[in-house]
């Protein structure tokens, strides 16, 4: 019973899926937060998901390290200076 359980889990169609996260972006980012949820727990995981990104997708890989320095280099300037035009 099991066996047939997982073959038939194996066997579902995942198109209607992919389909709903191409054409609905809040969807998407629901997805992707979860994801988020679930390998936050696991150092193993976050470093398989961040060596896959770094792998398969160079230019997000580089945009999210790109928006990492900025954030660090923001925090690190003093509030006397806080970005307040004159």
């Amino acid at each position: 019973m099991k066996k047939e359980d997982s073959q038939q889990q194996n066997q579902l169609d995942f198109e209607p899926f992919y389909e709903a996260l191409e054409e609905d972006p809040k969807l998407l980012d629901e997805a992707i937060e979860i994801l988020l949820d679930m390998v936050e727990l696991e150092t193993n995981s976050i470093k398989k998901v961040a060596l896959y990104i770094k792998e398969d997708s160079r230019n997000l890989y580089n945009e999210i390290t790109k928006l990492y320095k900025l954030s660090q280099n923001k925090g690190n300037t003093s509030s006397c200076c806080g970005g307040i035009n004159n």
